[in-house]
């Protein structure tokens, strides 16, 4: 009996670490900065912040703590990856990702992406009404560009494109998407450009580079919630079990030689299952550079 005791005593004791532990992370704050060479960047190159899956969380006063972390790092861009609401049981409290992205606005190029809960208010506009349409008018009276299916430049070498993904790609356990559904939604991108593809999943990578896709941003798997050395992430909001792609950077090889990379934000936010554990929230820095820059960086 006194085993048993000591044993339940013990969970008990580990279930209310955890739970602590993970209520400080959801307000923690990390910036992470990776560094993508390319022949198509000349010049200077650029620096974007990638911000995503912000579910209505607030790091601050009007998310004061989250806007200095921005403008601490000077970037040329900012881009956003979806997933700034929480679009369920009817919910279309968009003010929180509204208020962010115009406050942004003022002070830096935005571009925007859809993921799968502002898509969801247009699948269901039947219960949701208008709230995309005048979370999209909001946004680009702000001066935002706003990429459903779009596209826009952020200078001569590089094309940004928003992706909406289907209800299908966003299936428990495994999603799908259409074959044709890049060149359909995008047309097709410039070879010469550096086309960068704000694309809210992870699981079509194979897809986003062989349509061309130079550099994909994504987020959506929340880091795999809880996070455990050298397995990665534990479950991705599609209940896949230590999928590989929740959050970092990856390659395939590219449709005109040079590799593709895809890098995978943990996101900002959570909801329903309102657990981080060694999966820190995190603002993305991507440092574009060309071939001369990264060799002078290198010697």
């Amino acid at each position: 009996m006194g085993t048993a005791v000591f044993l339940v005593a013990g969970a008990i004791a580990f279930g209310g670490g955890c739970l602590a532990r993970s209520r400080y992370e959801r307000d923690c704050l990390v910036t992470e900065e990776y560094r993508i060479v390319s022949e198509k960047i000349h010049g200077p190159g650029k620096t974007i912040v990638f911000l995503t899956d912000l579910h209505n969380k607030e790091f601050g006063d009007q998310n004061c703590r989250l806007l200095d972390a921005v403008r601490k790092v000077k970037p040329d861009a900012v881009l956003s990856g979806g997933d700034g609401m929480v679009a369920k049981k009817g919910n279309s409290d968009v003010e929180i990702p509204r208020k962010l992205l115009t406050e942004l606005a003022k002070e830096f190029p935005v571009y925007c992406g859809n993921g799968n809960h502002e898509c969801r208010m247009v699948w269901k506009s039947d219960i949701y009404g208008a709230a995309y349409e005048n979370y999209q008018a909001a946004l680009e009276n702000a001066g935002i560009r706003y990429l459903a299916n779009g596209s826009a430049d952020l200078d001569g070498e590089i094309r940004i494109y928003g992706l909406d993904l289907p209800k299908s790609a966003y299936l428990p356990r495994s999603g799908q998407i259409p074959e044709n559904l890049l060149k359909d939604a995008l047309g097709e991108p410039d070879p010469g450009r550096f086309n960068l593809l704000l694309a809210h999943s992870p699981l079509f990578f194979e897809e986003y580079a062989a349509w061309g896709a130079d550099l994909t941003l994504s987020g959506h798997f929340h880091g795999g919630t809880i996070r455990l050395p050298v397995l990665g992430g534990v479950m991705t909001p599609q209940y896949q079990f230590f999928y590989p792609r929740c959050a970092g950077e990856f390659e395939l090889p590219g449709r005109w030689g040079e590799r593709s990379r895809m890098i995978v934000g943990r996101g900002l936010g959570t909801h329903s299952i309102n657990i981080r554990l060694n999966d820190k929230p995190q603002v993305v820095v991507i440092r574009l550079c060309g071939l001369e820059d990264g060799k002078s960086e290198k010697s």
